[in-house]
């Protein structure tokens, strides 16, 4: 490190059987835990299959390896219970074409004084890549949402945090195309799925998008509501966050480059959105392969943060090449009045391509991470960009200033989720 999808075959995973397949890093020498209000922040990283623990220093930010467990494929998702002190770690080796073999949600004990991971009971083994998890904000049920072919599975929990046997749902559930994310909002009695559908391609049709919100009571999804406006062609929705207290929801849309806000009132969503902003800096120069990523809204409900990523290429010299566009972390200052957000700030990520990012518990910080190098032409030279990890401090306007960028290599897999969590003050965190 340098600084500068059909119905899932349900079977648990034996722990033993686990065990075997989680493989500790030696501990790295790191700073001591900073004595700060608030309780200990670390930071957990997934590089392909491998989920690594990071000290955090409160005062400077740096970033220090702690050690690591190695899932059996590329972690794709993870969500911490409310309440104890477990990961639900989502994997799987599905890639392009090739549907893969090995899909499953881990769970891992968190220690509560550092923070590393064990293997606990009731790892799920699924027959299809899970994209998204979640957990409800009882702790009781354990929500995934697999991308192709879409679905949505509602898993309970038990007592001690492992999940059973998934729910058989009454009411029939239409998944969309493309499911990429599932949340439950803060009532707790609504649960929505963001269905991203597929941009046309030379050989296929456009897919529709849609935003799917269902009832949800004691595990059981019913009163399905589909929202797509234009019947969802160039309706592209990749991620939801909500409003502590408003009610608003905020989407990134993926394929549009927007941020759009819709209404979320009773656990039903306005048909059409509210506002429709622009995360870009330049919209009138977009670029292949740019598209909007994961999006928060901060804890006290003032700021949204979208990522912007691109990582579109062109051929040079016999290589695949940047060719151009905005990696950046947009900033909207939300009216507390309307809920309409608006654009404050883009600021770069000095990498490509980010996929996932987090804010600190206390709000005073953001950790970007993209998902893999990049070659970059610069006048007739090529060089390597690697994937990164990238610090923010955040003002109390909200916006954001660079603090220090860490080199991440990634040749076991892409780095696909990051989190800070807090271990023993709200045991929270914000991550996406």
């Amino acid at each position: 490190m340098s600084s500068t999808e059909h119905e899932p075959d349900i079977a648990t995973l034996g722990r033993r059987q686990f065990c075997a397949l989680v493989v500790a890093s030696l501990a790295a020498p790191g700073v001591a835990w900073a004595d700060e209000p608030g309780g200990h922040v670390v930071g957990y990283v997934s590089v392909g299959s491998e989920f690594r623990l990071y000290r955090v220093n409160e005062r400077s930010l740096a970033l220090t390896k702690d050690s690591a467990v190695t899932l059996p494929a590329t972690i794709q998702y993870a969500w911490p219970h409310p309440s104890l002190r477990l990961m639900y770690v989502a994997y799987s080796n599905r890639a392009g074409t090739s549907p893969g073999d090995v899909h499953g949600v881990a769970v891992l004990r968190v220690d509560e004084r550092t923070g590393r991971l064990q293997s606990a009971d009731g790892s799920l083994r699924l027959n299809n890549r899970p994209i998204s998890i979640t957990v409800d904000r009882s702790g009781k049920h354990l929500l995934v949402a697999y991308n192709d072919p879409a679905q949505l599975d509602v898993f309970p929990i038990d007592a001690n945090g492992a999940p059973g046997v998934a729910i058989s749902q009454t009411a029939s559930i239409d998944a969309g195309i493309y499911a990429h994310q599932v949340r439950v909002a803060p009532s707790d009695r609504t649960v929505v799925l963001v269905t991203r559908g597929n941009d046309a391609t030379g050989n296929r049709h456009e897919d529709p998008g849609a935003i799917k919100a269902f009832s949800f009571n004691d595990g059981q999804l019913s009163a399905e509501q589909s929202v797509s406006p234009g019947s969802g062609f160039g309706f592209g929705p990749r991620h939801v966050d909500f409003h502590p207290r408003g009610p608003w929801m905020y989407v990134s849309m993926e394929r549009e480059n927007q941020l759009q806000v819709f209404g979320l009132n009773d656990g039903k969503l306005t048909q059409v959105p509210l506002f429709i902003k622009t995360t870009l800096d330049d919209p009138s120069n977009v670029r292949p392969g740019q598209v909007a990523g994961p999006i928060h809204v901060s804890r006290d409900g003032r700021f949204v943060y979208l990522a912007n990523r691109s990582d579109g290429t062109v051929d040079f010299d016999g290589k695949k090449v940047y060719v151009g566009g905005e990696n950046s972390v947009a900033v909207f200052r939300i009216d507390q009045q309307t809920g309409e957000p608006t654009l404050i700030q883009t600021i770069a990520t000095q990498s490509y391509h980010c996929r996932t990012f987090t804010i600190h518990p206390d709000g005073k910080s953001l950790i970007t991470a993209s998902i893999a190098p990049m070659l970059v032409r610069e006048g007739d030279e090529i060089k390597k960009v690697s994937a990164a990890l990238t610090e923010f401090r955040i003002a109390d306007d909200g916006t954001l200033t660079f603090v220090r960028k860490y080199d991440i290599e990634t040749p076991s897999g892409p780095m696909f989720w990051v989190g800070l969590i807090a271990l023993d003050s709200g045991w929270s965190t914000n991550a996406a």
